[in-house]
């Protein structure tokens, strides 16, 4: 059975962000963002969302673009061009829509399908970016104040072969876990 991708990554009140920042780099950035398996949505409580894209961002800036086989690069292109307009066209809308870039949100001044790792913060909970799976080195980071409401909304895709929880308190990450809709969910 082929469940689809657009994972969710959910980060609760009480998660320790050091290790909360250093799980999403692996979520997302495995594979340069395209995997099925990459996180695609952050939903991060708001309390502490600020500085977890402040940190996110720190940490997908200083990553190195290029040519796979050049060494340290830690980020290749994008399969093709039409890949690269289509995160392109996403992130312009989303700005327009009232998101924040934190890093990234353009292709680098060099030939090829590059295109640089991008934190968006204050993403509104509708925009088009988290509707569908895409398989870019970007992470739109949601807030949300109530847990249900992060449920819900990592719930809202048509997809639903991984989640990702992040939790200090077990008790919570289990409950959380259990109301996801995924096939795999990993904390």
């Amino acid at each position: 059975m082929e469940l689809g991708g657009n994972a969710p990554f959910l980060v609760l009140a009480d998660a320790d962000l050091g290790q909360t920042v250093a799980g999403a780099m692996v979520a997302k950035m495995r594979n340069g963002g395209e995997a099925c398996t990459a996180a695609n949505r952050f939903y991060v409580h708001a309390s502490i969302a600020g500085e977890f894209g402040r940190r996110l961002a720190s940490a997908m800036a200083a990553l190195t673009v290029g040519p796979g086989l050049d060494a340290g690069v830690e980020v290749g292109p994008l399969v093709n061009e039409p890949a690269r307009k289509k995160v392109g066209e996403l992130v312009a809308g989303i700005v327009d829509a009232s998101a924040r870039i934190l890093t990234g949100g353009t292709p680098p001044d060099r030939a090829g399908y590059f295109y640089l790792p991008t934190v968006l913060a204050e993403v509104p909970p509708d925009a088009p970016i988290l509707a569908q799976e895409i398989f870019e080195p970007v992470a739109p980071v949601v807030s949300f104040d109530h847990v249900n409401d992060a449920i819900r909304m990592a719930n809202d895709t048509e997809g639903g072969l991984v989640a990702h929880v992040y939790t200090g308190d077990l008790a919570p990450g289990l409950r959380v876990s259990e109301a996801l809709e995924a096939g795999m969910v990993w904390a």
